[in-house]
């Protein structure tokens, strides 16, 4: 191993994995360019779009903020590991259904911290759906149909597991 790199072992999506990477990199770095999951952004780079937005233990975080390190031993879900175009999540499916994307840049961030929200509190006020959201910019679609969506899935049980 070279000196100026760690290793970190996680799980990722629900597999185990193990990257070396630089102390100062952030987990939003890992995941893009290491694992090649681009689905969290960088937006901002200081914790207040939430466009890489990603869950780590359950716990919606701002991937930008969490060194890489930090991952080790954690379990990491990425929109990547919440659905895709063969299953959609319910939270997907909603916010489709809802017209609650439109650039789609906001929106992995959006659907985990709506997973989050949901995973701890499975019907959630509209006020309850807009504050978990709260750490997440749209400047594109506007936020009624995003908790809309979120308000829907919840009827439906949407938190869920991710289809595997």
């Amino acid at each position: 191993m070279d000196d100026t790199r760690i290793s970190v072992a996680f799980t990722l999506n629900g597999r185990s994995v193990r990257a070396e990477v630089e102390p100062h990199r952030s987990l939003l770095w890992l995941l893009r360019e290491h694992f090649d999951l681009t689905g969290a952004k960088e937006g901002c780079g200081v914790g207040e779009c939430g466009a890489c937005t990603v869950l780590v233990d359950g716990r919606a975080v701002n991937a930008c903020l969490v060194l890489a390190g930090k991952a080790e031993g954690r379990d990491v879900v990425t929109v990547e590991g919440l659905g895709g175009a063969e299953a959609l999540h319910p939270l997907q499916e909603k916010f489709v259904d809802k017209g609650a994307v439109q650039c789609g840049f906001c929106t992995p961030g959006m659907l985990l911290s709506a997973k989050a929200l949901l995973d701890r509190n499975p019907r959630p006020t509209r006020e309850e759906i807009r504050v978990a959201l709260s750490g997440n910019l749209c400047r594109c679609t506007g936020y009624n149909q995003i908790v809309d969506a979120v308000h829907a899935a919840a009827r439906i049980g949407g938190g869920g597991e991710a289809p595997r």
